[in-house]
């Protein structure tokens, strides 16, 4: 039977039908390569990436060079990969940062990735205006949150602050031994931490900015947030701890540990 002209277009219209569509089209995500980028023809998709990278392990080495070739592996990279890397790497405190209801962290993927694996050291004229001692990569941390508690004033302890063990960096002449702690909160843009910070006028580093994420760092010690069981938690003199904060909630401190002798053990005050 022959269509009318209105009736063909109702049956065009009917096969054109988002709900119809849906079930055909996969989601797709911008391509940005540039235009001098060597692999815009035949480079391997997404799903094959993540294979090659689950059997390996999510290796951050690994990922860090992917990241170099072009901005298409630079966007894989921050949007899948150090996103897996952070999830095996630390999954009860990736679920617990994502408890909340947010499917991202602030700071992003890749910050979050640094801050688990990356000592970031000082410089001299840096946040801490202490001798240099050289960054360097972690083989292995352990995050607490139980810890993250000794770092929090008593009006700020529902705030939920995972904190690194501290970084020992020995015999660093008069400055003693140092060591340098990092940490991240939950939720940070509705924390107590937050809300106090401004609530008093807390001015943000002029010139120094958080290793991870590249934003504006507050001082807790300026800012008087800086209680005594911090020093008991790292096994640091009282007077000689000092940590950031910076806008995504990422922690960065330092302290001067206490010298311990073989017979002496440290005792922890939650």
């Amino acid at each position: 039977m022959k269509l009318n002209n209105s009736q063909a277009g109702a049956k065009k219209r009917v096969h054109l039908q988002p709900s119809v569509l849906f079930m055909f089209v996969m989601k797709q995500y911008r391509c940005i390569h540039s235009a001098i980028c060597i692999c815009t023809k035949r480079h391997l998709s997404e799903d094959a990436i993540f294979l090659v990278f689950q059997h390996l392990n999510w290796n951050p080495r690994l990922i860090a060079a992917i990241s170099c070739v072009c901005k298409w592996f630079d966007d894989i990279a921050k949007r899948v990969l150090w996103k897996e890397f952070c999830r095996t790497r630390a999954p009860k405190m990736m679920l617990d940062l994502q408890s909340s209801g947010s499917h991202s962290v602030y700071g992003n993927w890749k910050a979050l990735a640094k801050l688990l694996t990356y000592c970031s050291g000082c410089s001299k004229r840096g946040l801490f205006n202490s001798t240099y001692i050289p960054s360097h990569f972690v083989h292995q941390t352990r995050f607490s949150r139980t810890s993250g508690k000794s770092f929090l004033i008593p009006q700020c302890r529902t705030d939920v602050l995972y904190v690194s063990d501290p970084c020992e960096h020995l015999d660093q002449g008069e400055d003693r031994d140092v060591g340098f702690f990092r940490g991240v909160f939950k939720s940070f843009s509705v924390s107590k931490v937050r809300k106090m910070l401004i609530d008093r006028g807390a001015k943000l580093h002029p010139m120094e900015v958080c290793p991870y994420c590249k934003a504006k760092m507050w001082s807790m010690l300026q800012a008087k947030m800086v209680p005594k069981s911090a020093g008991s938690r790292l096994g640091s003199y009282d007077d000689c701890i000092e940590y950031y904060v910076c806008l995504n909630g990422h922690l960065l401190g330092m302290c001067t540990l206490l010298p311990l002798s073989d017979s002496e053990e440290t005792s922890e005050v939650e």
